[in-house]
């Protein structure tokens, strides 16, 4: 049996990853005692006795455990990290294996993974195949919007939507200076950092993100069949992203409670303008489910 221990077990993200984790049947979780779940010896001890560490943590306090797994040597676990403190970071390996062919691999050998942002998992699925194929231009200006269910926004949030004191919907983060925009630029490919306008509306789960286009405006004007044709060319092959055909409105909740993520190409050929969708669990494939899929491959299990 492969161990685990997950580090701010008690939190939304940390929860997810548990009921999942408990129901897999391969992989074993080890618990440090409540009373000791600050203190850097306890949590030395019981790291260097598991295969991954997954830290479900403010960034500050990632940072401290990993400096812990950094001290303990040949001894020290692997690493998966659900907070922001590393998406970027050379070091780190970001946990998107469908990003491209080799990327499953790199998880599999890394020992330091961080896990995706939700609304950066959709924003990179829809446009990295699409930059790398030169459908879009790295510097292009780009708009992306997204919704996402109120179970995201951490517990005071959550409390205010289930108590009804928060509203129907609501723009945030309108400074530009969102936690998942750069991850979003770097592993989109994109040169341009773009405008990203989050959500958030009166559901508990569930995401879409899209991102709208002038098709005249991109080299070759491409139609919308191009545009789907590279994302299924990408994706063909994955698990958990399907591309599937546009048929009216889009539901933020599809596919909530699994780890799939649906990608559509939306718009006009005509009037030469699309829109592009992601659909996706903010707390599956957005979170806790991208999390059992990156440790699956850490461990060998995939």
């Amino acid at each position: 049996m492969a161990t685990v221990f997950i580090d701010g077990e008690a939190g939304t993200t940390g929860l997810g990853i548990r009921d999942r984790l408990g129901r897999h049947g391969r992989v074993e979780l080890r618990s440090i005692d409540p009373d000791k779940r600050k203190d850097p010896a306890a949590k030395a001890e019981l790291m260097s006795g598991v295969d991954v560490v997954v830290l479900c943590l403010p960034d500050a306090a990632s940072r401290d455990t990993v400096r812990i797994a950094d001290g303990l040597g040949a001894g020290a676990p692997k690493v998966l990290d659900a907070s922001t403190a590393y998406r970027v970071a050379p070091d780190w390996t970001y946990g998107f294996p469908e990003l491209d062919a080799g990327q499953a691999d790199r998880i599999r050998d890394a020992r330091r993974v961080s896990n995706p942002g939700c609304y950066a998992t959709g924003a990179i699925a829809l446009l990295h195949p699409l930059v790398a194929a030169g459908l879009i231009p790295a510097d292009h200006p780009l708009a992306i919007n997204a919704v996402s269910g109120y179970s995201g926004g951490g517990k005071s949030m959550i409390e205010d939507y289930e108590a009804g004191r928060a509203p129907a919907f609501q723009l945030y983060g309108l400074e530009m200076e969102h936690k998942h925009l750069p991850e979003i630029q770097r592993f989109a490919g994109l040169s341009t950092r773009p405008i990203f306008v989050p959500s958030v509306g009166n559901f508990r789960q569930g995401m879409a993100v899209s991102v709208p286009l002038h098709l005249d405006a991109l080299p070759g004007r491409p139609k919308l069949a191009d545009l789907e044709a590279a994302l299924d060319a990408h994706y063909r092959n994955a698990e958990h992203v399907r591309v599937v055909p546009h048929e009216g409105r889009v539901d933020p909740q599809v596919g909530v409670d699994t780890n799939a993520m649906q990608l559509r190409v939306a718009g006009s050929d005509p009037r030469r303008q699309a829109v592009l969708v992601a659909t996706l669990d903010n707390l599956g494939k957005g979170a806790s489910g991208a999390a059992v899929q990156n440790l699956e491959l850490m461990l060998g299990l995939n």
